[in-house]
Formats: structure tokens, C-alpha cells, sequence
């Protein structure tokens, strides 16, 4: 099951490093996920949320 956010889909990012001598190779960016505990509509469920969807108040934590 690939690492992405409930809300938004961000997922992983593949792109390409280059050293001072211009080699290449490859890399990923993840996204900040974290699992946290919800209420969604009036049940208690556990999801990947990325931290900016959690900042901007897209989810309810189950504190």
C-alpha cells in the first residue's frame, strides 16, 4: 500500500541528483505523513494525514 495522504493524495515525488561533476542519480522526496487517530462522521478511524492538511484543519483529531 503506497505511503499517501487521506486528504490530499500527496505521495511520493521521484526526480534526479546531480553531483558537482554533473552524475546523476536518482532520488525520492516523501511527504511528511504522520498516522493520527480521527473521528469521521461519528467513528474512530486511524489514517496517513500529511502535516500541512493536519495544519490547515482538514481533519478532527481524537484527543
Amino acid at each position: 500500500m503506497p505511503r499517501v495522504c487521506s486528504y490530499c493524495g500527496k505521495g511520493t515525488i521521484f526526480g534526479i541528483n546531480y553531483s558537482h561533476s554533473h552524475r546523476k542519480s536518482n532520488r525520492s522526496w516523501a511527504p511528511n505523513l504522520k498516522k493520527i487517530k480521527i473521528v469521521e462522521n461519528g467513528t474512530h478511524k486511524t489514517v496517513n494525514v500529511c502535516t500541512r492538511c493536519m495544519r490547515s484543519g482538514f481533519v478532527k483529531r481524537n484527543d
